[in-house]
């Protein structure tokens, strides 16, 4: 199942979309009353998705990104991979919606893109053993956890490079049944591939992070685990659009903007 979060004409609603592919003409969205967590129930109320727009499939309260998964990106980084998973947190601010603008900060010269598989938490759990972490994931989306590169080296710590308002775009929506082994991710800036992987070479696997983060904090439903970007990021400038795609689930775009 797809889960979105819509807005329509009259508001705002998670959805399912009854479809294969966002460009498909005969593709219908179906408004789900409430929330998504569970088995969702559905008011009746249908769109085409042409009629609708796709905003930020959830609204978390807190985002935990994982630094250095992919031993590719560690060295192009000058850094070696962690033996335990390396989180930090972004702020729930930074969460923007596909077809939305990053916004460059002032603050910073170099900005750059890291395509990244994110998973959704279904229900609240702590304390999770990673042979039981897939009970509690809703499902996976796509995200680009935006950095602030130049102030990522120069603070030390992360939260100012990595916390800027539309930092963490995410979508276009939630996929429930795709299996995040060993998925395609491939990332481009105005059409030019930059990145190209496969989440089997994650050091850190969805169900360890799922667990190590749950040793740490409470997770909540709706709270995304970024999985950590492979080789290949970059700086984006303003005017440029960037692209993620991660086999399964679908095409997250974004351009860039100055502030």
């Amino acid at each position: 199942m797809r889960l979105a979060r819509i807005a329509h004409p009259d508001g705002v609603a998670f959805a399912s979309i009854e479809a294969e592919g966002d460009t498909d003409e005969a593709a219908q969205v179906l408004e789900i009353a409430e929330h998504p967590f569970g088995k969702p129930n559905y008011t009746g109320r249908r769109w085409p998705l042409a009629d609708v727009r796709l905003i930020a499939p959830i609204l978390p309260t807190k985002v935990i990104a994982v630094g250095r998964n992919y031993p590719k990106h560690a060295a192009e980084s000058g850094n070696e991979v962690p033996a335990e998973p390396m989180i930090f947190m972004k702020p729930s601010t930074t969460v923007t919606g596909p077809n939305t603008a990053i916004k460059l900060p002032r603050a910073s010269s170099r900005v750059d893109f890291e395509g990244e598989l994110a998973v959704v938490i279904g229900q609240p759990v702590k304390n999770v053993p990673a042979e039981k972490a897939s009970a509690a994931v809703l499902g996976y989306t796509v995200a680009n956890d935006v950095s602030a590169r130049d102030l990522q080296a120069s603070d030390g710590q992360w939260g100012r490079a990595k916390g800027f308002d539309t930092f963490c775009p995410v979508g276009p929506w939630i996929e429930t049944a795709v299996d995040p082994a060993d998925l395609r991710l491939t990332s481009e800036v105005d059409g030019v591939l930059k990145q190209d992987a496969r989440t089997s070479a994650m050091v850190h696997k969805v169900g360890d992070l799922v667990a190590f983060v749950s040793s740490v904090m409470t997770l909540l439903p709706g709270d995304m685990i970024l999985t950590g970007t492979p080789e290949g990021v970059g700086p984006i400038e303003e005017g440029q659009q960037v692209s993620i795609t991660i086999e399964g689930i679908g095409t997250l775009t974004n351009s860039v903007q100055a502030t």
